[in-house]
């Protein structure tokens, strides 16, 4: 049973690393769920408790940065209120869409939340792209912050293998 649990555990976390550049998979809580079920058939001698927080921190940080990147690259190129807000409503939206709407949600929420300032067409469209570009960003840091669990978790193995 325990060799079950293990293949399982190790194929959420090959399906998280996948859902690190896939943005229909949630990547991080996949990680996360097959360290935890590997702690936990191992009774958490390997990974205590220290370690399943630090592992959990590092998913929270890269969760929450990939969810505000497409925000923050619409505020760096100075979006109004309405664009931050829009881009971030644009990439919750667009989680119920799939694919397109997550590549697509940050930047038509940036768009119609800078048009709605009156701003222009050009200006808005220019909005839009700064908060796609944060939204490529906000991958990379996911992608850093799945590959930091993964190498917490064998730190954590290795350093308690006695």
């Amino acid at each position: 049973m325990d060799i079950l649990l293990y293949v399982t555990a190790a194929t959420l976390i090959v399906a998280g690393l996948v859902g690190a550049v896939v943005p229909a998979l949630p990547g991080i809580p996949l990680i996360f769920a097959g360290i935890w079920l590997i702690a936990r058939v191992d009774q958490y001698r390997h990974l205590g408790l220290w370690w399943l927080a630090g592992i959990a921190l590092v998913g929270a940080v890269g969760l929450t940065i990939d969810l505000v990147a497409g925000a923050l690259g619409a505020k760096r190129v100075g979006a109004s209120r309405r664009a931050v807000w829009g881009a971030l409503l644009g990439t919750v939206v667009g989680l119920f869409f799939g694919l397109p709407g997550l590549l697509l949600g940050p930047f038509f929420g940036a768009v119609l939340g800078e048009l709605a300032a009156g701003n222009s067409v050009l200006r808005s469209t220019h909005v839009g792209a700064s908060a796609s570009i944060g939204l490529i960003f906000g991958t990379i840091i996911k992608l850093v912050a799945s590959l930091t669990m993964v190498a917490l978790f064998g730190a954590g193995w290795w350093w308690n293998r006695t």
